[in-house]
């Protein structure tokens, strides 16, 4: 029918302007506070790509599920606005005739969806803590950023540097400040080079610089000048083995565990895809829109059902992870209870145009 191909052919143009508007929003916002976090040196320049990267591999199941709901609620609430769905339903048609269309719409998305949270979100978690590691255990230079203050991990040396390349691992205008036996050194160097010893010990070896060495509030300073200054940075890197969990375990081995996380972790992949079903088919009745009134209240109702939805999930997970829910299957309580509320809207919608008033009346009377 002309209408069902209308309708998929804007589903999926709409759906794919708002992938990436969300995308864009999501990406700029982590781009900022990752930037933040490497302004201040708390992560190296070059991680925050990566790291980028990764985050949005592992949101990519919530980004999908917002599209579907999102452009179902734009494109039926457009159909309602326009007045294509008031020939629709006087050709004898009702709202539960585009059930169908919506799902065969929203089904290779949620397909996409359980691929993300089954498979590629556990790995994007494991590659990213791996990653993280593996910033964390090369040479403390690397996690600096130009013109920024750094402190060891012993707390007893800061250094400084103008500039680094990542490439060749050369550094220029270096300043070096170690505290030991209740003595300050201090090395001012022109240039450095990071590298290794032979023993595999990370060093900075700095040319052409002077070395203060002295207590603190007295006078009498040594002063050296050096062409080479060789400063051991850190021991021999070991292999970089991140802390597993629920979040970056395979799905497989999931099942059968008897870890409460565990349990939790597989019930919250699971559900995704359920999601973005049950939202796409609530979104339905809740794109309802009267002309004449002009309100878009209906916009304020998806979002108050978006986030309660989202929320009892939460809970639910929360509490089986807690174990004060024996099952993973403990979850679907809340899909139940999303899946009643759109058919129930369905066909409230599906009847006579009235108030909410009368309706309800009319059912209290039916009640025995």
């Amino acid at each position: 029918m002309l209408f069902k191909k209308s309708l998929t052919r804007e589903l999926t143009y709409t759906s794919i302007g708002v992938f990436f508007i969300l995308l864009a929003i999501l990406l700029t916002t982590q781009s900022i506070n990752l930037l933040g976090r490497a302004a201040q040196g708390r992560i190296a320049n070059e991680a925050v790509a990566a790291l980028i990267g990764f985050w949005t591999l592992g949101f990519f199941p919530v980004l999908m599920i917002l599209t579907v709901f999102v452009s179902v609620m734009v494109v039926f609430t457009r159909m309602w606005r326009e007045h294509e769905m008031a020939v629709w339903l006087a050709s004898g048609k009702s709202l539960s005739d585009w059930v169908g269309p919506v799902m065969r719409y929203a089904l290779p998305l949620s397909l996409l969806v359980a691929a993300g949270t089954l498979v590629v979100e556990p790995w994007a978690q494991q590659r990213s803590r791996e990653y993280a590691e593996v910033l964390k255990q090369r040479e403390e230079m690397t996690a600096l950023a130009p013109g920024v203050f750094k402190e060891s991990r012993s707390n007893d040396r800061v250094y400084f540097i103008e500039s680094y390349s990542v490439a060749t691992g050369a550094t220029r205008n270096v300043f070096v400040q170690n505290i030991a036996d209740g003595e300050v050194s201090s090395v001012f160097a022109k240039e450095g080079q990071l590298g290794r010893d032979e023993f595999g010990n990370r060093t900075l070896t700095l040319r052409n610089g002077r070395r203060y060495v002295g207590e603190p509030g007295s006078g009498a300073f040594e002063v050296v000048e050096f062409d080479s200054y060789r400063i051991k940075i850190s021991d021999n890197i070991r292999t970089a083995v991140p802390q597993m969990d629920s979040s970056t375990r395979p799905t497989l081995q999931l099942f059968g565990s008897d870890d409460p996380k565990d349990r939790a972790e597989l019930a919250w992949r699971l559900s995704l895809p359920l999601c973005a079903l049950l939202l796409a088919l609530l979104a339905l009745p809740l794109s309802y829109y009267n002309p004449r009134s002009g309100h878009a209240y209906n916009l304020v109702f998806a979002l108050g059902a978006y986030l309660a939805y989202q929320n009892l999930l939460w809970l639910l997970r929360n509490w089986i992870a807690s174990d004060k829910l024996p099952s993973a299957l403990a979850i679907l309580p809340a899909h139940l209870l999303i899946l009643l509320l759109a058919l129930a809207l369905l066909h409230y919608r599906n009847r006579p145009a009235g108030s909410l008033l009368p309706v309800l009346r009319g059912w209290l009377r039916k009640t025995p």
